[in-house]
């Protein structure tokens, strides 16, 4: 796979508070990748850092082959940008500001734009100070998603959004990718990140502590077990995660056909099998603490 975004070493500093630490970190065209971590973990800054609004203290990043900080005219123009908190030019309409902004790129308002006005149910003709939370948050979504950039990167792309709205995004966050896009996103939804995730990395105290493959995980399973009696030892692939008296919880990577056969064998009186999922990945690095 191609590399769009490339960070090496890079590293920020406020004073003698270390916000990013060291981060190594690439991410291929046509990937969707899900960053990961509670406030305070170095996700605002890691995007602040690609997006050229800080310098970093040490090390680099570039998009295209572009450096962020000392190029940064030239990488942002590969990418299209949604804060988490919006500031919208209110004094005009939906459609006035998706034609002002799509002229800075040197592009016009095609079809697409009431395509997927429709899609999103949203009234382009209403003055924007005239527009709920939810509504302005579609209009900026929209912002990025119509000038087919080659990097989308999005701080909390679903925040006020409701659950219909929510899937809405998601599917064109695939759509998206098909059409060889790359999506950054941070999110306080594990639910979200694990539908349309490539990859996802877990920041913790600005340090990246864990990468993971999407298609891993899903192929990971999570096994309670109950016993009548002892049961006998596990193939080497199954990992034992915890055991007390009768009672077992089992780690199975890719194929459950050995786990299934063992389990066979055995005095099951009780039995659940689930995936893990990416909550219980996250909790290894943030127990107690709040989602991202």
């Amino acid at each position: 796979m191609a590399m769009l975004l490339d960070t090496e070493h890079l590293t920020k500093d406020y004073g003698s508070v270390r916000a990013l630490d060291d981060l190594n970190l690439q991410i291929g065209r046509g990937e969707i990748f899900g960053l990961l971590g509670p406030n305070g973990s170095g996700k605002s800054t890691t995007l602040r850092l690609l997006l050229g609004f800080l310098r970093p203290t040490r090390g680099r990043a570039t998009i295209g082959g572009h450096d962020c900080w000392h190029d940064s005219v030239a990488a942002r123009r590969l990418v299209a940008y949604l804060p988490g908190e919006l500031r919208l030019y209110e004094n005009l309409t939906g459609r006035q500001l998706l034609r002002f902004l799509a002229g800075l790129r040197g592009q016009e308002l095609g079809e697409d734009c009431d395509r997927l006005a429709k899609r999103f149910d949203i009234d382009l003709r209403r003055p924007i100070a005239a527009l709920s939370s939810g509504m302005k948050r579609k209009l900026a979504l929209m912002q990025v998603l119509l000038p087919q950039a080659p990097l989308i990167i999005m701080d909390e792309p679903t925040n006020t959004l409701d659950p219909t709205m929510r899937d809405e995004l998601l599917e064109q966050l695939l759509a998206v990718k098909a059409r060889g896009q790359t999506v950054l996103f941070s999110s306080h939804v594990l639910q979200e990140v694990e539908r349309v995730c490539d990859r996802i990395a877990i920041l913790a105290k600005g340090r990246l502590v864990h990468l993971q493959t999407m298609s891993e995980l899903r192929q990971s399973r999570v096994a309670h077990v109950r016993f009548a009696r002892p049961a006998q030892a596990p193939p080497p692939e199954i990992v034992i995660q915890e055991q007390r008296d009768s009672q077992m919880t089992l780690l199975c990577h890719g194929d459950p056909q050995p786990l299934l056969r063992w389990l066979a064998n055995q005095a099951v009186t009780d039995l659940q099998i689930e995936p893990v999922g990416l909550g219980a990945i996250y909790s290894r690095f943030h127990a107690g603490e709040e989602k991202p």
